[in-house]
């Protein structure tokens, strides 16, 4: 599909009064608006007339009302007839912030076989009861796609792409009312598409109109959800060939869960505390560990690279060195770092080594930087600097989740002092904002162990556990620029203790990295070598809590950003 030609779909039962100022609202996009009058009644019928005569508006009336999903598939099927490349449903009740469209259109047009949703971010006015039902759905969609693809499936607001949305509605027999979004949504990812979704602000206006019923409606959507599930059975295969990825770069890699999954993993530990958590923990890394072919395979080439090491130095490991224990330290981890962006953890759970080295930056009030790893868990320098408020946390990450764990940080503890910087490249733009971050005294942390995004080939090459590994030269190029002290720091979970505890080394690197211009690649590797062998020294105490989940030792082959 190289042309985009979308069309506005409007569903209207008797929401006469909002139709107008919605119309408003997308006259400025100059895309053809069709509106469908699913049954509504005199007065409805009598404002609809009168929108029609508005230009670039058709108002499509059905005899009777079929539901709110008989009225999306009738405007599809319209939207098809007239050659439009894409549907974009908006609900007629005002809901949904129309500030999102541009986004909603530029995401399908950069996309345009995937389907579009908004992902629905909520004010005080949205009934408790409705958001727990919508919990439920999303856990029941998780389920019939074995997927946290599928963040929402409910939001009314989308924009679905025509050629591979016909084939579904002409093969299955989807429900007419409530349970339509979410049905549709489910066989489109059956399908093997793609579906994408944009932040759209959602409200509930006072003295809406809203066409749930509570009984009726609940017992539909819980003979879709049963439909469905059933469905699933059978493409299970399938659906877990979709969770195989393809050799690539470590960044382009998705992220398994959700914010959503991440805040109702908070909500329980919470609620029920961490023995309860570590015993779904149990279930849900199994689960991973049976799916996940390429972490499970990463994770054994990482033990027996390890093992092996350690036979050549007659070091002794621990005995439970498999790959799943090593999945499950992970999620242990990732649980730690929920109760230490949550403030859960202070200097009480902490044992710091090199603690005058902490007592002296938080004295001289200077800017850091802190060079850190995916060894064990570097969130704990949030509990490191819950006694002194004053020190303000600069992570660099190379994902595209930073805004979205930013948003995480800010819900579960809005006085987290911890501020995610995504990064796609460390150019001058990057260093001149992280230099005055420092100036004000602030710490800047940056992980050591992971490739380039945009260069993945500027690396150097230093010995770990008996093997060349390509280390970045980006971090510590970036510290040289910056001018001030290096610190290393590695939090490690002590499992040997009944409650949370951890060791946290911090330690010094260097005065001040020097990359003199004659010598200035022998300076890099040694600084390299130096941060390798202390990666090192830190992974041998506590092998299971690496969390690099690929081939280490060795380049994706691919291609740099030019």
């Amino acid at each position: 599909m190289s042309w985009f030609h979308p069309c506005f779909i409007i569903p209207c039962y008797n929401h006469g009064n909002t139709v107008p100022a919605i119309i408003d609202g997308l006259q400025t996009f100059a895309h053809p608006i069709i509106i469908i009058d699913d049954g509504s009644n005199q007065s409805t019928k009598d404002i609809l007339t009168q929108q029609a005569l508005r230009n670039n508006v058709t108002v499509i009336t059905l005899p009777q009302n079929k539901g709110k999903g008989g009225a999306v598939i009738a405007a599809i099927q319209y939207a098809h007839q007239h050659n439009y490349s894409h549907a974009i449903q908006i609900d007629a009740d005002g809901q949904h912030d129309l500030t999102a469209v541009n986004d909603l259109l530029t995401t399908a047009n950069q996309h345009p076989t995937a389907l579009i949703s908004g992902k629905p971010i909520y004010d005080n006015s949205v009934p408790k009861s409705r958001l727990y039902g919508r919990y439920i759905t999303h856990f029941w969609v998780w389920i019939e796609t074995l997927s946290f693809e599928i963040k929402d499936s409910m939001c009314g607001f989308r924009c679905y792409p025509i050629e591979p949305i016909i084939p579904i509605l002409k093969q299955h027999h989807l429900g007419q009312r409530m349970e339509f979004d979410t049905e549709i949504m489910v066989y489109f990812y059956w399908n093997n598409g793609s579906i994408r979704f944009v932040d759209t602000k959602v409200i509930y206006p006072e003295n809406g109109i809203s066409h749930f019923d509570a009984v009726w409606d609940n017992i539909k959507i819980s003979w879709m959800h049963t439909k469905l599930f059933c469905g699933m059975l059978p493409r299970i295969p399938q659906l877990l060939k979709r969770h195989q990825y393809r050799s690539q770069h470590w960044s382009s890699r998705g992220e398994r869960g959700t914010v959503l999954g991440i805040k109702f993993l908070l909500s329980i530990y919470s609620l029920l505390g961490r023995k309860v958590v570590n015993g779904l923990l149990k279930v849900v890394i199994g689960y991973y560990y049976l799916t996940s072919k390429t972490a499970r395979h990463a994770s054994e080439q990482y033990l027996q690279q390890l093992q092996h090491y350690a036979e050549q130095q007659q070091l002794q490991l621990p005995n439970d060195l498999s790959s799943y224990q090593h999945l499950l330290s992970f999620g242990h981890t990732t649980l730690d770092k929920l109760a230490a962006w949550k403030g859960d953890y202070n200097a009480n759970n902490l044992t710091i080594h090199g603690q005058h080295h902490f007592d002296n930056i938080v004295a001289s009030k200077q800017g850091v930087v802190i060079l850190g790893s995916h060894l064990g868990n570097l969130e704990l320098c949030r509990a490191l600097s819950q006694r002194h408020k004053n020190i303000k946390i600069n992570a660099l990450v190379f994902t595209e989740h930073a805004a979205r764990f930013n948003n995480v940080m800010k819900t579960i503890n809005p006085s987290a002092n911890l501020n995610l910087i995504h990064v796609n490249q460390l150019g001058a733009d990057t260093a001149i904002i992280l230099q005055q971050k420092i100036e004000r005294g602030e710490w800047v942390v940056i992980v050591g162990d992971r490739t380039s995004v945009a260069n993945e080939t500027r690396v150097s090459w230093a010995n770990f556990l008996g093997q060349a590994a390509p280390f970045p030269q980006g971090p510590f190029i970036l510290a040289a620029i910056l001018k001030t002290p290096v610190y290393l720091l590695f939090g490690l979970r002590d499992d040997s203790q009944p409650q949370p505890h951890f060791n946290v080394y911090f330690e010094a690197f260097s005065e001040q990295i020097i990359l003199p211009r004659a010598t200035r690649n022998a300076a890099l590797q040694a600084v390299v070598e130096h941060y390798a062998t202390r990666l090192e020294h830190y992974t041998l105490q506590a092998p299971l809590q690496w969390y690099n989940f690929f081939n280490f030792w060795q380049l994706s082959g691919k291609k740099d950003d030019k």
